[in-house]
């Protein structure tokens, strides 16, 4: 039987809206690292792609949380399904820990748990979602937020940050972009991909903006206080009172344990329009048709941010500071590389490709493709993040990984570069 005609006898197919490969940082990682083992050039691979603090053997999570979790375990009290919205007290320590930050105190009643941010964003898109509502989107952002938007039918606009400006948002562009069915606007704070801290003034001023709008603000604050530059972190839940604000976090970056899977969301509003307007029931009655974060490491929370020293963190910093001072140092001896700031924050940075220097390469794709196969170094196209001929580099690694990845990028460079 021909091809065709065994398709067409079945009334189902693959959808098509769901092959998200092309955007996502996982399906560009994986094609960069078949076009390595195809190409066989017997370099050990560096990859600079994928933000993971684990690969960096100096980044260890604190023996606070690895005991937190046996005990957990151990105690056979959390081998249970959790209530849907979190263990009380994981929900109690949660609203401890962010309320040290900002100027009035969270209720448990407004945290939720989830496994890691990324179910978060998962949960609140389609909660603001409705028929033709749209939201707004950093550029570049991370590319989690247009899928999930694509996957509930929520139409995505773009809103530029500036890279000659520290990569600030572009506050004229947004009231640009908004009308009647614009729900919301994403920040992501500190930034991933851009690696910049948004100042105390900056964010005050988006805030107003979005109050002017009528719009609330999710805050993506999954790298919250991974902040080693002149700007300390600032939550602008810090500006509640001005617009509500619905805070995305976890201990995956902070803490080290990206493959915990342990996250929440938080309702910043203390005027309770979150609950007049029913969004706080809508993603309760989203978390009771979805998947529980795991009981013992709920269970583990309240132990991991009560009981963690400073001295953690400051060590951490200390160690992403370096990184970032010799991927600036480096950056700077590369001709067709061009990075606006150095990074201040998060984990990764980004760079923009000067095609007057470079021959032979037609974009930022190109670009990763051809440096994978001849130096066996993965780099993030930035289009990938939207941000076209650009490049992400994740800081997140071993510095003599960091180091060499570096070396090699700069020899592909300038073995490319326009005589």
């Amino acid at each position: 039987m021909e091809k065709g005609s065994e398709t067409e006898k079945w009334k189902f197919q693959g959808n098509k809206g769901l092959n998200s490969s092309a955007v996502s940082v996982r399906g560009v990682y994986n094609m960069l690292m078949d076009t390595i083992n195809n190409n066989q050039n017997n370099k050990t691979v560096i990859p600079l792609c994928r933000v993971d603090p684990t690969d960096n053997p100096l980044f260890r999570t604190t023996s606070v949380a690895h005991q937190a979790v046996a005990e957990a375990v151990q105690s056979y009290n959390f081998n249970c399904y959790p209530p849907t919205v979190g263990l009380p007290a994981a929900k109690r320590a949660i609203a401890k820990y962010l309320s040290s930050d900002l100027p009035y105190q969270l209720s448990p009643e407004d945290i939720f748990l989830t496994v890691g941010g990324t179910q978060a964003i998962d949960i609140i898109l389609p909660v603001l979602a409705r028929p033709g509502a749209n939201i707004l989107l950093p550029r570049p952002g991370y590319p989690q937020y247009d899928s999930r938007a694509a996957s509930c039918l929520l139409e995505v606009r773009y809103f530029d940050l500036l890279p000659q400006r520290r990569w600030e948002v572009d506050l004229d562009s947004i009231e640009a972009l908004t009308d009647e069915n614009t729900v919301a606007m994403v920040l992501i704070n500190p930034s991933n991909p851009c690696g910049n801290v948004f100042t105390h003034q900056h964010l005050k001023k988006v805030a107003e903006t979005a109050k002017k709008l009528g719009i609330c603000i999710i805050a993506d604050e999954v790298y919250a206080h991974v902040a080693f530059g002149s700007n300390p972190f600032v939550p602008i839940g810090v500006f509640s009172s001005i617009v509500p604000v619905i805070t995305i976090g976890s201990l995956s970056k902070r803490w080290l344990v990206p493959g915990w899977r342990t996250g929440w969301i938080a309702t910043c509003d203390p005027h309770k329009i979150f609950q007049i307007t029913g969004i706080v029931k809508n993603i309760i009655s989203y978390l009771e048709i979805t998947a529980d974060p795991l009981s013992f490491m709920q269970a583990a929370i309240p132990q991991i941010l009560e009981k963690t020293k400073p001295e953690f963190h400051l060590k951490n910093m200390n160690i992403m500071k370096e990184a970032a001072d010799i991927f600036y140092d480096v950056c700077k001896e590369i001709p067709c590389l061009t990075c606006p700031h150095k990074p201040e924050g998060a984990m990764s940075a980004m760079v923009e490709i000067n095609f007057a220097h470079v021959k032979g390469i037609i974009d930022d794709v190109d670009f990763c493709d051809k440096l994978a196969k001849e130096e066996s170094v993965i780099l993030l196209p930035g289009v990938t993040v939207g941000l076209k001929n650009w490049l992400r580099i994740s800081l997140a690694v071993d510095p003599s990984d960091l180091e060499e990845g570096l070396s090699r990028l700069k020899a592909f460079s300038l073995r490319h570069e326009t005589r």
